[in-house]
């Protein structure tokens, strides 16, 4: 069981992520073809212009992050606050700067997220590096031994060292009767959310809702004496 202390000085946090571009054909001859190389085992029948859409969200050389979500708990007279930060901009150079600089004012924090070691987590890395952006503590794993990277990932919570299986966040929500809110999109539309439509918005509002699902989920399975009807409190300044 995690303790009171420990739960305070955790941030939760969800990405989403989006291609790098609208279309393959935008993509300069060198790197379409960077792309046919990389994907050349997963595409099967599919043309490297088709496959493009469906997975180079998932690739932080053929992606971007267009939003991150973060929340951390507070006890304030005896009552559990949940506070949420959001990270949204078309520039990412300036979201993954802005969301580094909060890492720096919070040292002691671990980060926690879904499937965070596989994904979230290297995801923020790659892209921070590739934009030349000093990694932060909680991202800079180089030296560290696997105990000492201040990492927390439900699903391997979940596993419970089981290492065989993919359980997903909406399904975990589901065992545990976690309500799920009735949202207009999934993440397989933030893609066309962000290039079509442009809202920004609407994908904050997801993926702030995901963080708090998985503050819910990581409640149940740590056993953390925290009610689950905590306020939520949002500061987007």
């Amino acid at each position: 069981m995690i303790s009171l202390q420990q739960i305070q000085q955790v941030l939760f946090l969800d990405i989403e992520t989006v291609s790098s571009h609208a279309e393959f054909e935008q993509m300069s001859e060198d790197w379409q073809g960077l792309w046919a190389d990389k994907t050349r085992f997963q595409r099967q029948e599919e043309s490297p212009a088709e496959f493009y859409p469906k997975r180079a969200a998932i690739l932080a050389e053929f992606g971007k992050v267009v939003c991150i979500s973060c929340a951390f708990f507070s006890l304030q007279n005896g009552q559990w606050e949940l506070r949420m930060k959001s990270f949204c901009d078309s520039d990412e150079v300036q979201l993954l700067q802005d969301f580094a600089q909060l890492l720096e004012r919070l040292p002691n924090f671990r980060l926690c997220a879904h499937n965070g070691k596989e994904f979230d987590f290297p995801y923020l890395s790659r892209r921070m590096i590739s934009h030349g952006i000093k990694l932060p503590g909680q991202l800079n794993n180089a030296g560290k031994k696997p105990w000492e990277v201040p990492h927390i990932d439900t699903m391997e919570l979940w596993k419970f060292g089981d290492y065989k299986s993919f359980t997903s966040l909406k399904l975990l929500a589901a065992l545990f009767g976690i309500p799920s809110p009735k949202d207009d999109i999934d993440g397989s539309q933030v893609g066309a959310v962000y290039w079509q439509e442009q809202d920004l918005d609407r994908i904050r509002v997801y993926c702030e809702k995901d963080v708090v699902t998985l503050v819910k989920v990581f409640i149940q399975i740590t056993q953390a004496e925290v009610p689950m009807d905590f306020e939520v409190y949002n500061n987007q300044q």
